[in-house]
């Protein structure tokens, strides 16, 4: 594949839409199969889902790990492909590889702005970025604060929330982010360079961020970011053409995400059990990590602060709208599209009756 020898300068060009060279090699390789990486249980006669998920600990996983959408639709076969990250999900829907995708808000802003210009929907919140997203500064490089971050090294995961909350952080102390050596990588390979001594510090998520913190400090997590007006969100998106196509597939898949949310809420064991299954980890750990994010009930869900209500989008919309006119502020896309286009990529139809079915 050609591409792959590709200049710097293309490179830099396709990260500045947001799009990595990698995902491009992920939705080649998916162009190829025709169908998702995971093809156990597959029937050729059955019309197939496509999942894009990410290995952080939500709903999805729980879903996933209990089959619960293979469950509800078994006139389906059901394929799941992971995901290290949103800008990679970006890249598979722009290849109209996925049909629906776990995503965190900052890439759907990008992706719902020119020149990527994605068709799809929010059908769902996954969470609210709490303590699960972080800045954690390795020990030994004597960095205590945002400013102090200034002629380090610190890497993210470009076009991602986490490389958002950095932006935002960064411009909520008063550092130009161009006196900062911002380096692209995702969780694991920012792990492994964290080990080697090649950054200084990291922004990312879980379960990545539990091992940074092993050996380093937190010095500014979601949670507090999101006080400063930068909330960031994990996202459920959903193409709009199958949307259309399939609008009872949409609700089933809203119902058993909603059922997850449940599950955290009011079976705790069983839903770190899941997720535990789902990261390779204990139990303990996945209790732990999930009580770091922010889960929705059913009726937060619906209300005017998030999705809305059908025909009413709610305030997700005007967040993404925000979040595309600081990306568009610090020059990562062109400009931000007006406030319609992100409510027009609410998918509220049928709330908020799909989803207090399920309580």
């Amino acid at each position: 594949m050609i591409f792959l020898t590709s200049s710097a300068p293309r490179r830099s060009r396709l990260r500045s839409l947001g799009v990595s060279v990698g995902a491009l090699v992920a939705a080649a390789a998916l162009a190829l199969t025709g169908c998702s990486v995971d093809k156990s249980g597959g029937d050729s006669d059955k019309p197939t889902i496509r999942l894009a998920y990410q290995s952080f600990p939500s709903g999805d996983l729980i879903v996933k790990n209990n089959r619960w959408l293979e469950d509800a639709l078994p006139n389906y076969n059901v394929k799941w492909t992971k995901f290290d990250s949103g800008a990679d999900i970006n890249t598979a829907f722009v290849a109209k590889q996925i049909d629906f995708g776990a995503i965190g808000s900052s890439p759907v802003a990008r992706g719902l702005s020119a020149p990527l210009n994605i068709g799809y929907q929010v059908a769902f919140i996954l969470d609210v970025a709490g303590d699960n997203e972080a800045l954690v500064a390795r020990n030994g490089t004597n960095i205590n604060s945002l400013a102090d971050l200034k002629g380090k090294r610190v890497a993210t995961a470009f076009a991602s929330t986490s490389h958002y909350s950095l932006l935002a952080a960064l411009d909520h102390a008063g550092v130009n982010p161009k006196d900062v050596d911002l380096v692209d990588l995702q969780p694991q390979a920012s792990l492994a360079a964290w080990q080697r001594g090649d950054v200084d510090a990291v922004y990312t998520w879980l379960p990545t961020l539990d091992e940074l913190r092993k050996s380093g400090k937190t010095i500014v997590t979601s949670r507090e970011v999101a006080t400063w007006g930068k909330p960031t969100l994990d996202l459920g998106v959903v193409s709009s053409d199958f949307a259309k196509d399939h609008p009872d597939v949409v609700d089933t898949w809203r119902k058993v995400q909603a059922r997850a949310l449940k599950q955290i809420h009011d079976d705790p064991q069983a839903a770190a059990k899941a997720v535990a299954a789902q990261l390779n980890t204990s139990p303990e750990d996945a209790a732990n990590q999930l009580k770091q994010g922010i889960y929705l009930t059913s009726d937060e869900l619906t209300s005017a602060q998030w999705l809305g209500t059908d025909g009413k989008p709610g305030n997700v919309a005007d967040n993404l709208h925000s979040a595309a006119e600081f990306l568009a502020e610090e020059q990562q896309i062109p400009s931000a599209p007006p406030l319609s286009t992100f409510q027009n990529a609410i998918y509220t139809k049928g709330l908020p009756g799909v989803l207090t079915a399920t309580q």
